[in-house]
C-alpha cells in the first residue's frame, strides 16, 4: 500500500500549546462583571472557547447587553496580559514533543497575532514556529468556519486532506472537520476536567481524542502510515 505523505500539523494555541484558557475566562469574567453582567464559568467556556475576538463582541453583546467598545476591549487585554506574564505556562510536555516533531508545523489559532506571540514567547515556543502563525483576523470567519485552517494550509501549500489539526475547543475540532482535515482533539489541558466540555468533544467525533503531549509523535505517526492503521486508534 502507498504511503501517504508527511502531514502538515496544525496547532491551534490556546489549551493545546499555553495552558491559558482558564485565565483568559477569568478575566473575562470579571470585566464583564465590571460592566454589570453576571457570567458563570460554565457558560463563558461554552459561548466563548475558542472563538475569535469578533464572535466574543458580538455576543456580549446580544447575550449580555455589553458594548465591548475600545475601553472594555483593552481593559481585557490588560488584564489578561499582565496575568500572562506572571501564570501563563506551555501545555505539560508539548516543548518536548514540538523537539521530536519531524513534520512540518505551524499555529492557527482564534487570538490575536499579538497575543499569540506574547504566549508563544513567554512559555519559550516561539521558535518552533515563526514565522509560521495565523490568527482568525487574517481570514472573513473565525471559528467554526473552516476559513482560518484552509487559509493556513493554502499558504502552507498543503491540501487540506494531508493535514492534521491539533484542537482543544468543540468550535476548532467543527472548523477542521469542515475543513476536510485530521483533527486530533485534545483534552489534558487544565480547563477540560469538565464533563460538560468533554461531552461536547465526544459529540464531534473527533478522529482521535488524547490528552498527553507525550503521545502525539506516536498517534500522528500511527495515523499518518496507512489508512488501515487508523481504525485501531484510540477511539473519541
Amino acid at each position: 500500500m502507498e504511503q501517504a505523505p508527511d502531514p502538515l500539523v496544525i496547532f491551534d494555541c490556546d489549551g493545546v500549546l499555553v495552558d491559558s484558557e482558564p485565565l483568559s475566562i477569568r478575566v473575562l469574567i470579571d470585566v464583564a462583571r465590571a460592566h454589570g453582567a453576571e457570567l458563570d464559568e460554565a457558560e463563558a467556556y461554552r459561548k466563548f472557547l475558542g472563538r475569535s475576538l469578533s464572535n466574543l463582541i458580538s455576543v456580549l453583546d446580544t447575550d449580555f447587553g455589553i458594548a465591548a467598545d475600545a475601553g472594555f476591549l483593552e481593559r481585557m487585554r490588560s488584564d489578561l496580559y499582565r496575568r500572562f506574564e506572571t501564570e501563563l505556562q506551555p501545555v505539560s510536555g508539548v516543548a518536548d514533543a514540538l523537539a521530536t516533531l519531524p513534520f512540518r508545523r505551524c499555529v492557527a489559532s482564534s487570538s490575536q497575532p499579538e497575543r499569540i506571540r506574547l504566549s508563544l514567547r513567554l512559555t519559550g515556543l516561539l521558535a518552533f514556529f515563526e514565522p509560521h502563525i495565523f490568527s482568525a483576523t487574517m481570514v472573513d470567519n473565525g471559528k467554526p468556519a473552516p476559513d482560518l485552517f484552509l487559509h493556513a494550509a493554502q499558504v502552507m501549500q498543503t491540501e487540506p486532506v494531508d493535514c492534521i489539526v491539533i484542537e482543544d475547543s468543540p468550535a476548532g475540532i467543527l472548523a477542521a472537520k469542515r475543513a476536510g482535515m485530521t483533527v486530533f482533539a485534545f483534552t489534558g489541558g487544565s480547563h477540560a476536567d469538565r464533563a460538560e466540555y468533554r461531552r461536547e468533544v465526544a459529540a464531534l467525533s473527533p478522529d482521535v481524542t488524547f490528552d498527553a503531549m507525550s503521545d502525539l509523535l506516536h498517534l500522528i505517526q500511527k495515523y499518518s502510515r496507512e489508512p488501515a492503521a487508523r481504525s485501531s486508534l484510540p477511539a473519541p
